[in-house]
């Protein structure tokens, strides 16, 4: 059974893993290519995009695709509605990774926002030293703040998205424990953290840390995100594509 893993999450990597080196399945883990150098995959993977609905359809016909998963970011809405509208051209089934957002605590301080410009204006005036945790392309909102001090934590250089003038990169790979992010906030001098409301356990710690050291955070919600089978991680993927191909079989 010929499976397209839509990915760039850790449900994903996890749903790669279980499913590496079992005959009844053939996956393809397809990746944006917002990263320079993924992390080695244990299924063949893809990079880059399919040029649309339309190259979504082709893809899928020319490699008979018989289920797809859409395991990717929370916030890629258009790759989301893009796989919804090809697998119903094509009549495939879809099932969707949905992770949970966190949850504001008692003891956190959101400024809850709907876009990375918004979140630009929430800092305020007064000059500060902000957090962005944030992918390279919300980046180039807060060129408008550019009184504050910005901390950027990535993987890869920024290449050309414009930026906000007073910007430094701390260039690593994560996930971060507790006392990495602890460490790290109080070693920046951090002020505000800027983050989009992920959800999962992989990038929490920055959540928590902040609320420990009691930082704002101003925090992006998320987007209308269309989908297939509703799923809650990596393992229910599992029992659907099981049944999936029980039903077929």
């Amino acid at each position: 059974m010929r499976i397209l893993i839509l990915g760039g999450t850790t449900e994903a990597s996890e749903l790669a893993r279980l499913l590496a080196g079992d005959a009844r399945f053939q996956p393809t883990l397809s990746l944006a290519g917002r990263t320079t150098s993924p992390k080695p995959q244990p299924i063949p993977t893809r990079i880059g995009g399919f040029g649309g609905v339309a190259g979504l359809e082709a893809w899928l016909r020319d490699n008979a695709i018989a289920a797809v998963i859409d395991a990717t970011h929370p916030y890629a809405a258009q790759i989301s509605a893009h796989a919804v509208a090809a697998c119903r051209a094509v009549s495939l089934p879809l099932a969707s990774i949905v992770r949970e957002p966190w949850r504001r605590e008692d003891a956190d301080r959101w400024i809850e926002v709907d876009t990375p410009q918004d979140a630009a204006a929430a800092l305020g005036g007064e000059p500060a030293h902000v957090f962005l945790s944030l992918g390279r392309l919300e980046l180039a909102a807060f060129g408008a703040a550019p009184q504050h001090h910005y901390i950027a934590r990535t993987i890869d250089p920024p290449g050309d998205v414009p930026l906000p003038p007073d910007i430094r990169f701390v260039y690593e790979r994560g996930p971060f424990d507790d006392a990495n992010e602890d460490a790290f906030l109080r070693r920046e001098r951090i002020q505000a953290v800027v983050s989009k409301n992920s959800g999962g356990a992989a990038t929490y710690p920055k959540i928590a840390a902040a609320r420990r050291l009691q930082i704002p955070v101003v925090m992006i919600a998320r987007p209308d995100k269309p989908g297939g089978v509703p799923l809650d991680g990596a393992q229910a993927a599992l029992r659907w594509l099981k049944t999936l191909l029980a039903h077929h079989g």
